[in-house]
């Protein structure tokens, strides 16, 4: 009983040890000086990539940001999607990057939640925004940057960069039509089984909600979800006209 005592204390220590680790080698981390950079061996998608952290491969979602996607199970290839993979590729496949964590480490997935630097101070989230590869996600307590995304992606969408430059599908030029068209919520989506009114902020930067069974209701990418029209109106939304 006491030597089996003895090895689950050692594979605790060993767990405990790793995130250790992991926190003195992350936490605090910016886009200076040349420590704490890590190897990335892979791009999964536009904002999603897999790093080398102390022998390990850790999957890497980039906070604050949202790329079409390309990879999901039973979703097919959205619209601009595999354009921001292949910018994310081209910017940090093969590269050392430094990661900068929030208050929240991980996801519910086990992804490790992080902003990703280059050694010169390329800042890769704000560059997917700034270009039009992605929307802002903001899911609280990982907000330090919100606001500046914010302003990045209404000059992307104000200047019809990326994705914001996509044609809609004909006899949607209304200010109620969606900005993207695109059919699922992103996995870091914050929704519930009963939150069924989609929020979208449209190119002109107006947020409008769009009711089940409305007209650009299934086109419609959802900024945010809400369960009421009430919680929708309080966020500032207004109600789709169709």
């Amino acid at each position: 009983m006491g030597m089996g005592r003895s090895k689950n204390g050692y594979r605790w220590q060993g767990c405990l040890l790793y995130c250790i680790v992991l926190v003195l080698l992350l936490v605090g981390t910016g886009c200076g000086g040349q420590e704490g950079l890590f190897f990335v061996t892979r791009v999964v998608d536009g904002d999603t990539i897999v790093v080398e952290i102390n022998n390990r491969q850790e999957t890497v979602r980039l906070i604050g940001v949202d790329t079409p996607e390309t990879k999901k199970p039973n979703t097919p290839v959205e619209p601009y999607g595999p354009e921001a993979t292949a910018f994310t590729k081209g910017i940090v496949e093969g590269k050392r990057v430094r990661l900068e964590l929030d208050v929240q480490e991980r996801d519910r997935y086990g992804r490790l939640l992080a902003y990703v630097y280059l050694p010169d101070g390329t800042f890769l989230n704000a560059e997917l925004l700034r270009q039009g590869y992605a929307r802002v996600l903001t899911i609280p307590p990982n907000v330090r940057y919100a606001e500046m995304f914010l302003a990045l992606e209404r000059e992307a969408r104000e200047n019809n960069r990326g994705l914001w430059g996509l044609e809609l599908t004909p006899g949607t030029d209304t200010a109620d039509a969606p900005s993207v068209t695109v059919t699922e919520p992103s996995d870091q989506t914050v929704s519930s089984g009963k939150a069924l009114i989609k929020g979208n902020i449209n190119k002109k930067g107006e947020r409008i909600y769009h009711l089940p069974g409305g007209q650009y209701y299934d086109q419609t990418v959802a900024d945010e979800w809400f369960v009421t029209e009430e919680e929708a109106q309080a966020a500032g939304y207004r109600r789709s006209q169709r």
